[in-house]
């Protein structure tokens, strides 16, 4: 699915020539060709408002926590993606805002007013936005690394079962009563080692010499396959962790027997539980990870409402008299979107904004724009000359 992209924009009424909300939306509607993108209302709420420091204050905190928003979402999005094998279509089933496709739900985007009362104070509903979007990000993030662990687990146990001699567990391969134990010798340890095949003949060799008080002419041959031989070797305990620092220097592979209850059968039995653990926890990770891609979401989305509004606040002042519409584009026509709003509602951008000899907009007095940007205003330190922000659903 190609990237869609969505421009939030804030005009004040006064583009109309009544005033009237309608038609001012009506006027921002009309900015945008149908063919460049389709311009829907956005309606956000009356917040209380504080002090000027206070609403500079918390431009910032929305500028950094909108841009952790992003972040969340995204991630949530790769651990999707990441889970589903990077199945497209079966992502997109999953990336959805209350069972809807995230278009739908940001073209009837309404202010959760239960969640997040109005009447209170925006640092209150900043705050609340903040915590929320951590408990999302932590639960995700410790649920998909509980499956990462367990496909690991999984993974490990069926190498043990279908790998070669180096990685494959021994229990189907070894009668374990024709091995010596570690509790049955004082002195001696039976070592298994396995050898590439290409390396048998070296081995057999240089074995003896590679540690002191390796017990001459130990080696058995226990097992092979078509990329390593299986060999046993008795050595002193003394000298045992010399003996396989070594083998490992000379590319033989140190094995050892894991002497448990139940052998062949308690194996298959551990494998049979890991996969259903695996599924289960497959299961839960896309449950929580497509609820959490829509909490995530809806966040952000108020995360960035509660931006429009407080720079409406700071750019048009007060009393309040705004519209606000989003506008669905791509990212190829909306670029063609954004210069047709520029040449409609430049001239709000006073001195930072004239003309050149076509009379197209450009931007002027960049120490204006620097101003405007530390204040707040604009996105990403860039100075639009209206509210204007924008993002893509990737």
């Amino acid at each position: 699915m190609p990237p869609q992209s969505f421009f939030l924009v804030s005009l004040p009424t006064s583009i109309s020539p009544s005033g009237n909300r309608d038609e001012a939306l009506t006027a921002l509607r009309s900015a945008v060709n149908p063919d460049q993108g389709t311009t829907y209302p956005f309606p956000i709420p009356s917040f209380k408002i504080g002090t000027l420091d206070a609403l500079v204050q918390q431009a910032d905190e929305l500028t950094k926590l909108e841009q952790g928003c992003r972040g969340v979402v995204d991630k949530i999005a790769d651990s999707l993606r990441s889970i589903l094998a990077g199945d497209e279509e079966k992502l997109q089933e999953q990336k959805v805002v209350n069972d809807r496709p995230v278009d739908s739900y940001l073209r009837s985007f309404q202010w959760n007013k239960v969640k997040y009362r109005a009447d209170k104070p925006i640092a209150e509903l900043i705050d609340t936005l903040q915590k929320e979007l951590s408990a999302v990000d932590n639960d995700v993030k410790q649920k998909f690394n509980q499956y990462n662990t367990t496909k690991t687990n999984l993974a490990s146990m069926q190498r043990s079962h279908t790998g070669n001699l180096s990685q494959k567990s021994l229990a189907t391969i070894i009668n374990p009563e024709s091995l010596l134990k570690p509790d049955q010798s004082e002195y001696l340890h039976q070592q298994l080692i396995a050898v590439p095949t290409s390396l048998g003949k070296d081995f057999l060799k240089s074995y003896e010499q590679i540690a002191p008080m390796v017990v001459p002419r130990s080696a058995q041959l226990l097992a092979k396959d078509d990329e390593f031989l299986l060999y046993s070797v008795m050595v002193f305990k003394k000298h045992h962790a010399e003996f396989v620092h070594k083998c490992r220097e000379h590319r033989w592979t140190p094995r050892e027997m894991k002497f448990t209850d139940g052998g062949r059968e308690a194996e298959e039995q551990e494998l049979k539980r890991l996969e259903k653990e695996e599924r289960q926890v497959w299961g839960e990770a896309l449950r929580l990870g497509r609820t959490g891609y829509s909490d995530a979401v809806m966040g952000w989305v108020h995360v960035l409402t509660l931006r429009v509004f407080v720079e409406t606040v700071l750019r048009y002042g007060l009393p309040l008299s705004f519209v606000c519409g989003i506008i669905k584009t791509d990212p190829k026509r909306g670029k063609k979107a954004k210069a047709s709003l520029d040449t409609r509602f430049s001239d709000m951008g006073g001195n930072a904004m004239a003309r050149d000899k076509k009379g197209r907009p450009v931007k002027d007095d960049s120490s204006m724009q620097q101003e405007m940007a530390g204040a707040g205003l604009g996105m990403d330190g860039d100075y639009q000359p209206y509210v204007f922000y924008d993002f893509e659903i990737i």
